[in-house]
């Protein structure tokens, strides 16, 4: 080949190759610009998707269409501002939230919400739940719902709560007898008692009670009663008595065991007993003389011993107030009805004399009264009808011996 073919044919192939990469680099241009122009016609929006924000360029032509472009699937819970109609305006935010699904159980009944709020309070105020500051909330009302999205609530109740003498309403959520007393800051003392069973589950209505026991010593002195030793002495009239040695209380000191709830002794135990005092006997004179009379019902007789005068006299029976129907002399008035007897002051006729009383007879001086002073006499007799009729007179009395 000449050297002019080769020259002719090289210089063709370079213009090829030139042409190829003009017609390239038109492409590309055009591209660019294209691309450029293409985007130069889309709208600027920031997506704020659960709290985490992102700015796009779109050409979608609603919210609804750049979130389904986005790859969001939107539930009917979820939360979107503004919403999914609303025309794309360049600078625009649109904001996205995920609702989630919060199990709420209530005293063990459970159900189910959805929800794009986060703070236990909203939640609970969506799904008009109410609840009370006595209530028991497994999350607090301020604090964000935990991984597990569940919410467990114990509604609280009224009880009556017994401590000591002290009664008041508390209230509660479902627990133990133990565990309540616990919450209620109640201490047991060592004899305390809780009338309930401790492991029992408290319900409404329901009255908890705590005795309070308490066990004390205590040191008490008490008085001794004497004995009383009696002593026949035939100088002394029957039924009369007469101390001969005064007797004397003696003392102890008792240590006793006192249980009490809520303030009011209920046992007593004796544990000890002290003698501080001996108690001293009482001696006393029993008088065992019996006067015997002899009575008639005739007229008076007399003897050149006696001493005669004059007394008001007065009648009494054995069932008169006041009377016991025993003479002071010890003769029963009630068993000898029929016997002349008169009371009189002893100051004056001694007791035991044989006297004669006009208009009464022969009698014995065996009785005394409260009111028979001096020359004044009582004469027995067996009704209140004959003592009535005797009234009160001034008569002869003889003493006989």
């Amino acid at each position: 080949m000449s050297k002019i073919s080769m020259k002719n044919l090289f210089s063709g192939s370079l213009r090829s190759k030139r042409t190829v990469v003009g017609i390239i680099s038109l492409i590309l241009f055009v591209s660019v610009v294209s691309f450029v122009a293409y985007q130069g016609t889309k709208e600027s929006v920031v997506v704020n998707a659960n709290g985490k924000e992102q700015e796009l360029l779109t050409h979608a032509n609603t919210v609804g269409e750049l979130l389904q472009q986005e790859g969001i699937a939107v539930s009917e819970y979820d939360k979107v501002s503004p919403s999914l109609n609303t025309k794309i305006v360049s600078g625009m935010t649109i904001d996205w939230e995920q609702a989630k699904e919060v199990t709420i159980s209530v005293d063990g009944k459970e159900s189910k919400v959805w929800t794009t709020e986060s703070k236990v309070k909203n939640i609970l105020e969506e799904a008009n739940i109410e609840v009370t500051e006595h209530d028991k909330l497994s999350v607090a009302l301020d604090a964000e719902v935990g991984a597990d999205n569940k919410i467990d609530i114990q509604k609280a109740f009224q009880l009556t709560l017994v401590d000591g003498l002290e009664e008041r309403q508390v209230w509660s959520t479902s627990t133990t007898v133990a565990n309540f007393l616990k919450q209620q800051g109640i201490q047991l003392n060592e004899f305390d008692r809780v009338e309930n069973d401790l492991e029992a589950v408290i319900t409404p209505e329901d009255k908890i009670t705590v005795v309070r026991v308490e066990k004390v010593t205590d040191v008490v002195e008490e008085s001794v009663d004497f004995a009383v030793e009696t002593k026949s002495d035939s100088s002394l009239l029957k039924g009369k008595e007469k101390v001969v040695t005064e007797g004397e209380e003696g003392k102890i000191a008792r240590t006793y065991e006192v249980t009490k709830e809520n303030g009011k002794v209920v046992d007593k135990k004796l544990k000890t007993e002290e003698v501080l005092k001996e108690p001293k006997t009482e001696v006393v004179a029993v008088g065992t003389k019996v006067v015997t009379a002899t009575v008639s019902r005739g007229n008076s007789s007399s003897s050149k011993n006696s001493k005669e005068f004059y007394v008001t006299a007065t009648a009494y029976t054995a069932d008169c107030k006041g009377c016991s129907g025993v003479s002071a002399t010890g003769l029963n008035l009630k068993a000898n009805s029929g016997m002349k007897v008169i009371a009189v002051d002893p100051n004056v006729i001694p007791l035991g004399s044989k006297v004669w009383v006009e208009g009464y007879g022969n009698a014995i001086a065996a009785d005394t009264g409260g009111s028979i002073q001096g020359n004044k006499i009582d004469v027995f007799v067996s009704s209140k009808q004959e003592a009535n009729n005797w009234g009160r007179k001034k008569v002869r009395i003889k003493i006989l011996n």
